[in-house]
C-alpha cells in the first residue's frame, strides 16, 4: 500500500467548471488532496521544481492548452507527472504526448476509479522521484564531510 503525504496535491486543470468540480470531488472522496484550476496560466505559478504533487489537465483549453502546459511544467521539472485528459478525437495526439513525457492520458468520458488509479500511480511516482533526489543529496553531503577520507 502506498501512503501519500499531506503536501502531495493533484492540481486539476480544466476550463469546464462542472467537470473540474466533479473530478476534484471524486479525488477528495478517494482521500486525495486536489485543487481546481480553470486555466493553465493560473496553475503555473504554483509549480516549482520541488512540487510534490501531480497535474491533471485537459488538452483543449483556451489560451495555453494542455500540451503547452505540460511543456511549461517539464521546463520547470521534467519529472513532475502530467496526466492529459482528452476527447476521443485527440487520443493519437495524447499518445504522442505520452511518448514525449506526459505521464498518462485519460480519454473522455472516463470512469472515476480510472482517474483515481492514474492519480495514485502518478503521486507514487512523484514521491519516489523526490525521495531519490533527497537520498542522492544526502549521500553527496556525507561524501563531502571533512572527517571522511
Amino acid at each position: 500500500m502506498t501512503f501519500f503525504t499531506a503536501e502531495q496535491t493533484i492540481f486539476f486543470v480544466d476550463d469546464d467548471a462542472a467537470l473540474r468540480e466533479a473530478n476534484v470531488q471524486t479525488l477528495d472522496l478517494a482521500g486525495l488532496a486536489a485543487e481546481a484550476f480553470a486555466d493553465a496560466h493560473s496553475v503555473l505559478p504554483r509549480i516549482t521544481a520541488d512540487f510534490p504533487g501531480v497535474v491533471v489537465t485537459d488538452i483543449r483549453m483556451p489560451g495555453m492548452d494542455g500540451l503547452e502546459l505540460r511543456a511549461a511544467i517539464h521546463a520547470i521539472d521534467p519529472d513532475i507527472p502530467v496526466v492529459l485528459i482528452t476527447g476521443h478525437a485527440d487520443v493519437a495526439m495524447a499518445g504522442r504526448a505520452v511518448h514525449h513525457g506526459a505521464f498518462d492520458f485519460l480519454a473522455k468520458p472516463f470512469a472515476a476509479d480510472h482517474l483515481v488509479g492514474v492519480a495514485r500511480r502518478a503521486l507514487a511516482h512523484r514521491a519516489l522521484i523526490l525521495d531519490n533526489r533527497r537520498l542522492v543529496s544526502a549521500a553527496g553531503a556525507i561524501g563531502k564531510t571533512p572527517w571522511r577520507s
